[in-house]
Parts: C-alpha cells; sequence; structure tokens
C-alpha cells in the first residue's frame, strides 16, 4: 500500500531514517553539531532537560525556533544526552517540519487519521501494531512514538523520533521527563 505525501508549502519537508536521523540531524551528535545542523533553520536554545530517572547521564534540550515566527514554541526540540549525544527528535504539531517516513506525513496530522494510515500501513507491511499509553494506533517500528498535541479542538500528531539512550533498552525508556 503506497501513500503519498500531501505538500504544505508553509512547512519544510524532512525524511525519517530509523537509527540515524532526520532531515539535517543525525542520532549521536553533540550539543554543538545540533546548534551547528540547526542554524540555518532558526534561532537555538539550549538548556538542560529534566532528569526523570537518576541512571541516564546528564541531558540538554536544545530547542530551535523558527526564522520569522517570533514568540511562537519551538519547531524543533532535541534532547542530548552526555553519554550517547543526540536521542531523541520532537517535530511539533504545528511550527515544525513535515517528516515523511515511507511515504506517510507524520507530523500535523489529525491523530485519528494518522491512526488509520498508520494502522494501514501497518497491516500492508504484515507488522504489528502497538498503542501509545495515551491509546495512540501505529506501526510497531523502531524510533518512532506518536503522541498528540491539542491544537485547538482538534489532537494532531506530535512524533518523537529516538534511539535508546544510556541505560536504557527501548525508546519508551528513553523518552525525556519533559515529554
Amino acid at each position: 500500500m503506497a501513500f503519498k505525501a500531501e505538500a504544505d508549502p508553509g512547512r519544510d519537508e524532512w525524511s525519517y531514517a530509523p537509527a540515524v536521523g532526520v532531515g539535517p540531524l543525525r542520532f549521536g551528535m553533540t550539543v554543538d553539531e545540533v546548534v551547528e545542523a540547526a542554524e540555518p533553520l532558526g534561532r537555538t536554545k539550549v538548556s538542560d532537560a529534566a532528569r526523570g530517572h537518576t541512571i541516564f547521564s546528564p541531558t540538554w534540550k536544545v530547542e530551535v525556533h523558527s526564522r520569522g515566527a517570533a514568540g511562537s514554541p519551538p519547531a524543533v526540540t532535541t534532547y542530548v544526552s552526555q553519554a550517547v549525544g543526540l536521542f531523541c527528535i520532537v517535530a511539533d504539531a504545528v511550527y515544525g517540519p513535515q517528516v515523511v517516513y515511507d511515504g506517510i506525513p507524520l507530523v500535523g496530522r489529525d491523530l485519528s487519521e494518522l491512526e488509520h494510515d498508520a494502522i494501514a500501513y501497518a497491516e500492508a507491511k504484515n507488522m504489528y501494531v502497538r498503542y501509545t499509553p495515551e491509546g495512540h494506533a501505529g506501526p510497531d517500528a523502531p524510533g518512532v512514538v506518536l503522541r498528540g498535541q491539542p491544537v485547538g479542538p482538534v489532537l494532531r500528531s506530535r512524533p518523537l523520533f529516538m534511539v535508546p539512550r544510556d541505560g536504557a533498552h527501548t525508546e519508551w525508556d528513553s523518552m525525556p521527563a519533559e515529554e
């Protein structure tokens, strides 16, 4: 089954490669490398991330704000661990780039529509379907955790792209406390 991403002229379009990265961001990058890669996208802000688990090494959050969107939430938020580098990339449902994986647009979509496409994709690929703790369905593919972001009366997709971080076995174990 093939899916075709609809072009959104207001968004950059990035691709996702499991265990490699999203757009110009590569898993394993240092904070400085993330800031350098994000420079063409907009201004960045680096801060300490909340420590949800003491087993993890110190983590930094790098927020990338789109040029010309003053005062808006970050378009992209990344999390960089001292031990493993960049391990989590989050695209905002409203301001983030459209990330496409195997023809499926993942960012800013009505979550119920994306779930329908994700289930059809999983069935076509003979994959399992997994559910988030919030009850959102998606293919059981490593590295993508579909989350919802309220936008007006609609719950829009705000995916997290991840690799396991230090001391974790899965992306679920690696999820930053702030997410």
